[in-house]
């Protein structure tokens, strides 16, 4: 089988929107009456990506309250066509990808045969022969020698050679622009019209959770998607890349204009943290080739364990049958967390694997820590916000075997100390103050019908 993905690049890449993001950095500099410098930049996915621009990872978090602009281009989409492209990616992902509708998209996650994941994925039905998959950055990239196989080969690698299948990498092709908030729906459709966010069998209705439309503006061919990139109100926009630039312009400004803001890595993190019981997990934070996902938050959303096979399904059946009851949770602490051991009356629960400090959890929430920093208390305080997987289930569960994370008397809190660790994974100095939340910091609206937000 011949390689398509990337080699490794030489140096980090650059977005499509790349130097169109300092024409924000000036434009932001000038509107808030602040001095322009450099935008903050870290390697992603061998993608050179801004941090945090001219406002702060605190700003830029708290942005989603009103409408986020994210430049997503750092994501690649895989096109897989022919008549047997539903069947090897059936074959190959946990989702059932055969029962998937026309204008349906799909969240589900690439395994190894250990169970091991690959990459998490979003996966959209195009035609009866057509889909587009939406990996993360760096899953482009094939290169043995580092370890490292692009998703494209991953998946036709198991394609049989008398199947009909055709892949190709079009990420050249569109530049993925996130849209999130409660005034979303007025930037997209002040934007682009009404009709790109109807559905699109029943055009008198707003578009579904987890669907997608196709339609056109000023000649040029658009995606647009609902699933929720911050478990929170908004789309994902596919932009064709002749006309990328201006149009990220032309939704910044917008965004501008209805007091949002565009948003980092920081911030994005933080966004994916704060919304929902558990928020979002990941990939190479809390989802790793050395793992199974098995009990993560999304597992029955994106694997369909009654399908007859897929890859790594007999390592999550063991998993299953061993009774493996891993947690990943969301846990409050009065600051930054990550890597550290999780610790409740002296025992090891388990590890953070994300933690960031965020200005979007409750003061009610912060002061249940009982920390006596004065950053984490009041009404302009700050908390940190991780993920964590712990070895065993901490909530007790329900005569349905679900987990009771809330109770008549409010969510469920329990306390536990956040340790740094030496070699040998012994605590070492003083411990951090946190707390598993029941109900993660803020609800997730993404799901919630649109007409909450259409007159706003």
């Amino acid at each position: 089988m011949s390689k398509l993905g990337f080699n490794f690049p030489k140096k980090p890449r650059k977005t499509a929107l790349y130097e169109v993001e300092d024409w924000y950095q000036k434009l932001l500099a000038e509107k808030l009456g602040r001095e322009y410098e450099p935008i903050k930049r870290s390697n992603f996915g061998e993608y050179d990506m801004a941090v945090n621009y001219k406002t702060s990872v605190l700003e830029e978090s708290k942005a989603i309250e009103k409408v986020a602009i994210f430049n997503i281009d750092h994501m690649a989409q895989i096109r897989f066509t022919g008549a047997d492209a539903a069947c090897l990616l059936d074959k190959v992902l946990p989702a059932n990808v055969q029962s998937m509708k026309i204008g349906q998209c799909k969240y589900t996650i690439l395994l190894k045969e250990d169970g091991g994941v690959v990459d998490d994925l979003i996966i959209m039905r195009i035609a009866e022969a057509d889909f587009i998959l939406v990996i993360n950055a760096g899953h482009d990239i094939t290169d043995l020698e580092k370890g490292m196989k692009a998703d494209i080969d991953y998946i036709m690698d198991r394609k049989k050679a008398d199947e009909d299948v055709q892949a190709v990498d079009i990420s050249d092709q569109v530049v993925k622009i996130d849209i999130q908030g409660p005034l979303s729906y007025k930037l997209v459709t002040s934007l682009y019209g009404n009709s790109v966010v109807k559905n699109r069998r029943k055009p008198q209705k707003n578009m579904r959770f987890f669907t997608f439309n196709e339609f056109e503006y000023e000649g040029h061919d658009y995606i647009i998607s609902r699933t929720g990139y911050t478990n929170r109100w908004g789309w994902e926009l596919y932009v064709p890349a002749a006309v990328a630039e201006e149009q990220f312009k032309r939704i910044v400004k917008g965004a501008l204009e209805l007091g949002g803001l565009l948003v980092g890595l920081g911030g994005r993190d933080e966004n994916r943290i704060s919304a929902g019981d558990v928020g979002l997990p990941l990939y190479g934070n809390e989802y790793d080739q050395q793992h199974t996902p098995t009990n993560c938050p999304l597992f029955a959303a994106a694997i369909d364990m009654t399908k007859d096979d897929f890859v790594g399904k007999k390592a999550l059946q063991a998993d299953i049958e061993a009774g493996v009851d891993k947690r990943m949770v969301l846990i409050i602490s009065e600051g930054i967390a990550v890597n550290r051991g999780v610790y409740k009356d002296g025992k090891r629960l388990g590890s953070i694997t994300s933690s960031i400090t965020s200005p979007n959890v409750p003061q009610e929430k912060r002061e249940f820590l009982n920390s006596k920093r004065k950053s984490v208390n009041g009404a302009e305080g700050t908390a940190a916000i991780g993920l964590a997987w712990l070895y065993h289930n901490p909530y007790q569960v329900d005569e349905n075997g679900k987990d009771i994370t809330k109770t008549e008397a409010g969510a469920v809190r329990i306390a536990v100390e956040l340790y740094r660790e030496d070699k040998q994974q012994l605590p070492t100095g003083k411990p951090l103050k946190g707390y598993i939340s029941g109900d993660g910091v803020n609800p997730a609206t993404a799901p919630k019908p649109l007409r909450h937000i259409q007159d706003l």
